[in-house]
C-alpha cells in the first residue's frame, strides 16, 4: 500500500529588501480629481468633474444697522410732533404751525425715517412726510440734494412695505411742485437702480382675488406708475435718462 507523501511549509517573514506596493483606495483618487467650470475645454480633460451652478442665495431684508436721525431726534424729544389717538387710527399732531417749520431741517430728517420698520417711528414719519410735502410748496425745491440719500438708503432696505410707501411718497414729492420733477433727473443714477431690480416683481395671484389690492402695495405696478409721474413731470430730458437706468421701461406717451 502507497504511503501518502506530507509537506512542510516553512513561513518566513517577509524581507526589509521587499517593500509592499501602496494600495489606492476608491476615495483617494476621487479627491485627486480636480474641479473645473462647466461648458469649458477643461472639461474635457482627464481626472476632472464639472462643478455645479452656485446655490441661490436666499433673499435679505437689510436690518437697520443703526437707529435713524429720525428716531434720535424724537427720543430726545426735539420733533414739533404728538399722537393723536383717535378712533379711526392714530395720527399726528403738530405743536408748532407747520408754515412756519425750517424745511431744510425737518424735511430731510423726515425722509430719513422713511427706513423705520417699528411704532411709532414708522408712523411718526410717514404721516410728517405726507403733511410736510402737502404744504411745503415753494420752500421743497431747493432741499432736493438733501432728501436723495434718505430715499435711497429706504428703497435700499429691500424691504417690500418700506419700498411701496417710499415710491408713493416720491410720487407726491414730484408733483408738489412743477420743479421737482426737472431737479430730480440728475439724480436717476442714485434713485433707479431698485426700480429696474424690482420692476418685475408683481403678485401673480392666478385664478385667486387680491384683496390686498385697495391698500396699493404691489411693487411693480407702483414702480411703473412712479416712473411714468417721473416722465410726465421731468422735462424733455425725463425719458433718456429712465431709459438708461431701467432699459425695459417704455414711455407713457407711446402707449
Amino acid at each position: 500500500m502507497a504511503k501518502s507523501a506530507s509537506f512542510l511549509f516553512e513561513v518566513r517573514p517577509l524581507s526589509a529588501s521587499v517593500k509592499a506596493k501602496p494600495v489606492r483606495s476608491v476615495k483617494s483618487a476621487s479627491a485627486a480629481m480636480r474641479p473645473v467650470p462647466a461648458f469649458s475645454i477643461e472639461s474635457l480633460q482627464k481626472n476632472t468633474y464639472v462643478m455645479g451652478p452656485p446655490k441661490a442665495q436666499k433673499q435679505r431684508y437689510m436690518i437697520q444697522p443703526k437707529a435713524t436721525s429720525f428716531r434720535m431726534y424724537y427720543e430726545r424729544g426735539d420733533l414739533p410732533i404728538k399722537m393723536e389717538y383717535l378712533t379711526g387710527g392714530d395720527k399726528i399732531a403738530w405743536t408748532v404751525d407747520i408754515d412756519k417749520l425750517d424745511y431744510g431741517l425737518y424735511l430731510p430728517l423726515f425722509f430719513d425715517g422713511l427706513s423705520e420698520t417699528r411704532h411709532p417711528y414708522k408712523t411718526y414719519a410717514r404721516q410728517g412726510v405726507q403733511d410736510l410735502l402737502s404744504h411745503g410748496g415753494d420752500k421743497i425745491y431747493p432741499v432736493i440734494p438733501q432728501l436723495i440719500i434718505p430715499i435711497k438708503n429706504a428703497l435700499n432696505t429691500r424691504n417690500v412695505e418700506v419700498m411701496c410707501v417710499t415710491l408713493k411718497i416720491i410720487q407726491q414729492l414730484v408733483m408738489s411742485s412743477d420743479l421737482i420733477g426737472p431737479a430730480l433727473v440728475p439724480f436717476y443714477r442714485q434713485l433707479l437702480p431698485m426700480f429696474n431690480a424690482y420692476k418685475v416683481k408683481n403678485i401673480n395671484s392666478g385664478d385667486a382675488i387680491d384683496y390686498g389690492q385697495k391698500n396699493n402695495m404691489n411693487v411693480g405696478d407702483l414702480i411703473d406708475e412712479t416712473l411714468q409721474v417721473l416722465e410726465r413731470h421731468g422735462g424733455e430730458d425725463a425719458f433718456i435718462n429712465i431709459k438708461y437706468m431701467v432699459p425695459t421701461y417704455e414711455s407713457c406717451y407711446l402707449n
